[in-house]
């Protein structure tokens, strides 16, 4: 049975999800987001042969870098904002700066999400990233580094709690709303992954046909 692991940054993005949800809470940025998304998975599946039955759920509030950008996303690229990727690659080395996240398997929404450790309220280095992100957060890509590394299955979902302008100095008064809208799509997600699990269980307990017609 594939068992879902939460993981988020901040409490207050969990507020709201139903009792009972493993959730494992990373803190804020990059390097905390990966290390503990880490230790969580390997604890829960300390046998990597047995990761696939593990999905890590991603939930967290996000800036939005466009206009008219609200709601809930499922990124399908996440990019890491903090590295001089062009810079590297004409020293010959590969920055490792993007990645698709249908390698984890999610096809998402077409929406790319820029991480970095810099909180994000505006000025010129928003415009510039505006031109190549549609979301910015602080932990996403190293949540995706730490899956793929591990060989487990990922969900990523953020909700835009504000325009990563000066909206974003109120996060902590805006952040329940996301929060709400979250544990909502939490709900149905796992309800739905419920119901998937099930019918192959269904399944797998069902008889089988031998030669002659006779069951096994």
């Amino acid at each position: 049975m594939n068992r879902l692991l939460v993981v988020a940054a901040h409490p207050a993005e969990t507020a709201h999800l139903p009792a009972g949800t493993d959730v494992v809470l990373t803190g804020i940025g990059m390097s905390l987001a990966a290390a503990v998304t880490t230790r969580a998975v390997m604890e829960r599946v300390p046998d990597p042969q047995d990761r696939a039955e593990l999905t890590v759920v991603n939930l967290g509030s996000c800036g939005a870098l466009k206009s008219g950008t609200d709601g809930l996303f499922e990124p399908s690229t996440v990019i890491n904002r903090d590295v001089d990727a062009d810079l590297m690659r004409a020293m010959g080395s590969d920055p490792a700066d993007t990645m698709a996240l249908v390698d984890l398997g999610q096809v998402g929404d077409g929406t790319v999400l820029a991480t970095g450790d810099s909180f994000m309220a505006g000025g010129p280095v928003r415009d510039a990233l505006a031109q190549r992100a549609d979301l910015v957060d602080m932990e996403g890509f190293a949540v995706a580094v730490a899956c793929r590394h591990l060989g487990v299955p990922l969900r990523m979902v953020k909700h835009v709690s504000d325009d990563a302008d000066a909206q974003a100095l109120n996060w902590a008064d805006r952040v329940d709303i996301s929060a709400r809208a979250l544990a909502e799509w939490f709900r149905a997600y796992t309800q739905s992954h419920d119901q998937d699990t099930d019918r192959v269980t269904s399944r797998s307990a069902e008889p089988v046909a031998t030669q002659g017609g006779h069951t096994a």
